[in-house]
């Protein structure tokens, strides 16, 4: 083989690797974006409800983590865990990195459980 034909395919070899291992978060955490699991903690008129966001990717920060909050008052929780920016839509921690596996968790009461799903986040993978 000529050092030509060599140098072709050592270059679309790296540029194949390059797109295969574009946006490295997907490949490094897959589906692992973050959780939410609610437990109640307290009862009576207004039970106490705990809720955990964790961060399921073993390898990188998830930044900017916003949670489908409906029905959430901003008055249940201090805003610097769980700050409500538009109906139905609340970021954790300020939008700062929860780390690899890291876990937040905030404590409520109301008359009823709110519904915390994920609903947007983005991995830090370098």
């Amino acid at each position: 083989m000529s050092t030509t034909a060599t140098a072709k395919s050592a270059l679309w070899v790296i540029l194949a690797a390059a797109l295969l291992f574009q946006g490295g978060g997907g490949v490094r955490c897959g589906k692992n974006g973050p959780s939410v699991q609610q437990t109640q903690v307290g009862y009576g008129a207004k039970p106490k409800f705990r809720v955990e966001v964790r961060n399921n990717c073993p390898m990188c920060p998830v930044i900017d983590v916003h949670l489908k909050c409906n029905g959430f008052s901003q008055a249940l929780i201090p805003p610097k865990l769980l700050k409500l920016i538009a109906p139905n839509d609340c970021v954790v921690n300020g939008g700062l990195p929860l780390g690899p596996s890291q876990r937040l968790a905030f404590a409520y009461s109301h008359t009823h459980p709110i519904s915390f799903s994920p609903l947007s986040w983005s991995l830090q993978c370098e």
